[in-house]
């Protein structure tokens, strides 16, 4: 909202100051800062009135240390988060870039369904909350319109590296076009082609491109958002572990959305999604802001609505970045919460079919419960996976040159 204002300011009365709205790396800044206040300065009334309307979490007896302390705690401090993430993000992006739009809706549709979930658990007294197969439909869907819009909008385009410099020395790049090409770690040649799949289908085939790349988007949402969920376990630990990836994904974006970085990194520059970095600065902060919060002990959990619509976010930000393949290195923490879970059912599952009993390969999953079993108090576990964490995002951002 300010942006067509401020350039207006600057072109007609050249009001000292407002040119400097037209960097993003200005309003990317302001939006984490307005992030962070709006987190900060509202949390604890926002938490007061969660306590008043006496929208508590309800806790499962799991037989872990310090567990029954957290009944009652407030939930659905997710509202805080999205509040903290679009205020900024309407006030600083530009409102008429595709992708900024895109990450919006998902935003709220993917915090939809997790309130959704929550108002059922604490209102309507179901600890089930959400059936299951609703919450994956919303997913699903999200993913068909994030894959339709990224295939067929005409504005979602990019430009290929030519490797190639005019007589003044500049970079040279392909002229924008729509391309379903992506990012793969660790190769020199570094780009795929989804379209590629379909050659046998002979001349026309990229035309049907959205046959593979949409439900390989709507896999990657379905995926990212359940397994942020499921990471949402003890205090902080989704919370900054979404803070870490926002912020080595908001680098991403902004080298991606550069044409100099784009040419020193040799890779594909993707004209107007230097824009996100402005909306993935206040997703950074509102986390972080959060996390004020939600560290141990607890003032506040972010509930469905927040877990949900982070991990979606994540989702639909790397596949509008194209690098989804970076997925399982950058989100490795959501990675191997989700696949102890998956890991634990289907030994479970297996060894009692076989023998009659089931058997564990962990004390408890999804992941950190199985050291809270071993004794490790849950703040200690939360540093150790944010470690981690941070030393797989160096790691996904030392990709973009290291192959």
């Amino acid at each position: 909202m300010l942006y067509p204002l401020f350039r207006w300011l600057d072109q007609a009365y050249d009001l000292p100051g407002a040119g400097v709205f037209q960097y993003i790396t200005f309003r990317a800044a302001m939006a984490i800062l307005l992030s962070l206040a709006i987190s900060l300065l509202l949390g604890k009334r926002i938490i007061g009135l969660l306590r008043n309307l006496q929208v508590g979490e309800s806790i499962r007896d799991l037989g872990l240390e310090g567990q029954s302390q957290k009944a009652g705690t407030p939930t659905m401090g997710g509202l805080l988060i999205i509040a903290a993430l679009l205020i900024p993000t309407l006030l600083f992006a530009r409102l008429d870039n595709i992708y900024v739009i895109l990450l919006i809706v998902s935003a709220l549709w993917m915090a939809l369904i997790g309130f959704l979930d929550d108002y059922i658990k604490v209102f309507k007294k179901d600890k089930q909350g959400l059936r299951g197969v609703f919450k994956v439909l919303g997913q699903v869907v999200l993913g068909l319109v994030v894959g339709g819009v990224l295939f067929f909008h005409p504005e979602v385009q990019i430009k290929e590296n030519l490797r190639q410099k005019d007589e003044k020395g500049r970079p040279q790049f392909s002229e924008a076009h729509s391309s379903l090409k992506t990012t793969i770690p660790f190769v020199k040649d570094n780009e795929l082609d989804y379209a590629d799949a379909l050659r046998w289908i002979g001349d026309g085939y990229r035309s049907w491109g959205w046959l593979v790349f949409i439900p390989i988007v709507i896999f990657i949402v379905t995926a990212v958002s359940n397994a942020a969920n499921l990471t949402d376990g003890i205090d902080g630990l989704a919370t900054g572990t979404s803070s870490i990836i926002g912020i080595t994904l908001m680098i991403l974006a902004y080298v991606s959305g550069s044409i100099v970085f784009a040419d020193y990194l040799d890779i594909m520059y993707i004209p107007k999604v230097g824009e996100t970095v402005v909306f993935m600065g206040a997703f950074a902060g509102a986390c972080i802001g959060f996390l004020w919060y939600n560290t141990y002990p607890a003032q506040v959990f972010m509930g469905d609505t927040g877990s949900l619509s982070l991990g979606g976010i994540i989702a639909v930000f790397a596949v509008i970045v194209r690098k989804e393949l970076l997925i399982p290195l950058l989100c490795g923490i959501f990675l191997a919460e989700n696949l102890s879970v998956v890991l634990q059912v289907s030994y479970f599952k297996y060894t009692k079919k076989k023998f009659g009993e089931g058997r564990r390969i962990f004390k408890m999953s999804p992941l950190h419960h199985h050291y809270q079993k071993l004794g490790m108090h849950e703040s200690k576990i939360v540093t150790r996976f944010w470690i981690v964490g941070i030393l797989l995002a160096i790691s996904t951002i030392i990709t973009l040159k290291l192959r």
